[in-house]
């Protein structure tokens, strides 16, 4: 019989309208008509969603994307216009009644067991598992691999870039204009935010998710302005209300001629462009409790600073503290250096207290590379904008999840192939995670269903899913269970709520504190274990020398 609806489940829809149960290959659909039609679409499937190789050369790779997974299946339902839209691209043989039980499928009958979001995984570990009726479960595979494999690759590539920077460094993520599409902007968003990232310039990711956004302003409101002469309201309240300055424009005008007389400055300054002090100012008077410029419109040491600095000067006899500089182009680290020392000297002689530490944020095509070259190179940069290499992840486009069915009717299915990776370790599965003495992780192990768990400080066998070799002993003193359920359909099992985004990021976080550095390094990492019992071992091969063919010698 069919999936019948029951009351509506009670989640949001997935952020992207755009993913509606047609969000699927073709091949999806015509497998739901040939399951049908050989009476195979009621039975009880179980498919795991994993991928083979950590990305980016690393040996990590942070899960993320299974909130919009939830989202997905509660919402998973074919309307009218659907199957009408599927009767026009399926064969023409398809029978009426095919069509007519789509319209009563939904995932009331699934289960869905997943890693927490946010968290460190590895290769051959599902990180999902789904099970319910063949049809059902085969129709969520390309969307589940879509809302996951994106997620899970700019997560993880946010996180490098956090891990390299450090953590007493403020990264911004600026690739809305770059990403791959407008869903591509969304998700990189909210994403890197949980990858590690501590804002974005991308307002309806800030509307949507509750991400600090930031920004300032580009070269072209520098360019904008010719002159004084332009700002007409040139007046600006002290920052206590206590009186107005009738002038700001003239007291800009005035610290620059006293940066220019100062002894530290002298022949430096000279060229400062008055246009883009114009500019300076007038974005001052609009913003005088955040003032931040870009300073490389011209030049950065000549005209930049200098402008920016009389700026800053003029709002602090006024009673505000102007926020810092963008540099956007150039050698980062040594104009990073230079722009601070200049910040020393005024503090020194004009007696301003902090404004050696106003912040400089840097931004300009940066990657992990550039970041570790900045370390190298020594630097005074507070916050880095980061837009193109993360959001599109440049330096690998995909994480390659793959969807495979692991037990059918309670049979334990398995892939083989030539190719070691590609082959799927069978039947349903849990998984755990065992500690160390050091209290960081030291590996995951899958056991059978029915396989009870691993005890703390009781050791047990830990071996490589296809190398006889590779074994170890282990006697954990911490054991995680990693699968909760997160989707239990009408089962009756109590699902875990889904957790708020601020709560995924801390998970991260905390998940890559609990690692070792070896393993989370950018350079030569030291592969993590991943492993099973003994007993799901032997049952592994067991089942290989069974499912495969014997060649013959001639």
């Amino acid at each position: 019989m069919a999936t019948l609806r029951e009351e509506p489940l009670q989640l949001p829809k997935p952020t992207n309208p755009m993913l509606t149960p047609l969000f699927s290959d073709l091949y999806q659909f015509t497998m739901a008509y040939a399951y049908w039609k050989a009476n195979k679409h009621l039975d009880h499937a179980v498919f795991d969603l994993l991928f083979r190789k950590n990305p980016f050369g690393g040996e990590y790779t942070v899960f993320a994307g299974l909130e919009e997974c939830i989202r997905f299946a509660a919402s998973f339902r074919f309307d009218d216009s659907d199957v009408a839209y599927l009767q026009t691209v399926m064969p023409s043989t398809c029978e009426d009644e095919f069509f007519e039980y789509l319209k009563l499928v939904d995932c009331s009958s699934v289960e869905i067991h997943a890693i927490p979001e946010g968290s460190v995984v590895f290769p051959r570990v599902p990180l999902m598992r789904v099970e319910g009726p063949l049809l059902i479960v085969q129709l969520l595979e390309t969307a589940f691999l879509n809302l996951v494999n994106y997620a899970s690759l700019v997560t993880t590539n946010a996180a490098r870039h956090r891990q390299v920077a450090g953590n007493n460094k403020m990264l911004l993520e600026f690739g809305l204009r770059r990403a791959q599409g407008p869903d591509g902007g969304i998700s990189a968003s909210k994403y890197c935010y949980i990858g590690g990232f501590d804002g974005t310039s991308n307002v309806d990711a800030g509307r949507r998710f509750g991400i600090p956004v930031r920004g300032t302003h580009s070269h072209a409101f520098v360019s904008s302005f010719m002159g004084a002469e332009e700002i007409h309201d040139r007046s600006l309240c002290y920052s206590n209300g206590d009186g107005k300055c009738d002038d700001f424009i003239g007291l800009t005008q005035y610290w620059l001629g006293k940066l220019q007389e100062t002894e530290a400055f002298l022949g430096l300054f000279m060229e400062a462009n008055q246009s883009e002090l114009a500019a300076f100012a007038s974005y001052a008077l609009s913003f005088p409790t955040k003032f931040q410029a870009l300073v490389d419109t011209f030049d950065v040491m000549r005209s930049g600073i200098p402008n920016f600095c009389a700026v800053a000067l003029a709002l602090h006899k006024l009673g505000y503290k102007a926020l810092g500089i963008r540099l956007d182009s150039g050698d980062l680290a040594y104009l990073s250096k230079q722009c601070r020392r200049v910040f020393s000297i005024i503090e020194k002689e004009f007696g301003v207290p902090g404004f050696r530490s106003l912040s400089i944020t840097a931004s300009n095509d940066i990657k992990v590379e550039t970041l570790e070259a900045l370390n190298k190179q020594g630097h005074e940069i507070d916050a880095l904008g980061i837009g193109t290499h993360l959001v599109t992840c440049s330096s690998q486009p995909a994480l390659g999840c793959v969807y495979k069915l692991v037990e059918i009717k309670s049979q334990p299915r398995m892939k083989l192939s030539e190719d070691i990776e590609k082959v799927t370790i069978p039947c349903k599965k849990e998984v755990y995670r065992l500690y160390g003495v050091e209290g960081f992780a030291l590996v995951d192990i899958m056991t059978g269903i029915d396989e009870p768990a691993p005890k703390i400080h009781e050791r047990i066998l830990c071996r490589h899913p296809f190398i006889e070799s590779k074994r170890a002993y282990v006697a954990p003193t911490k054991v995680e269970k990693l699968y909760k359920c997160y989707w239990a359909g009408k089962s009756g099992i109590t699902a875990e709520p889904l957790p708020a985004l601020e709560d995924v990021r801390s998970r991260c976080k905390a998940q890559l504190a609990a690692m070792r550095s070896d393993h989370l390094r950018v350079l030569n990492p030291t592969p993590y274990k991943v492993s099973v019992t003994l007993q799901l071992y032997d049952f592994i091969h067991y089942l290989w020398l069974n499912e495969a063919p014997v060649g013959e010698l001639r």
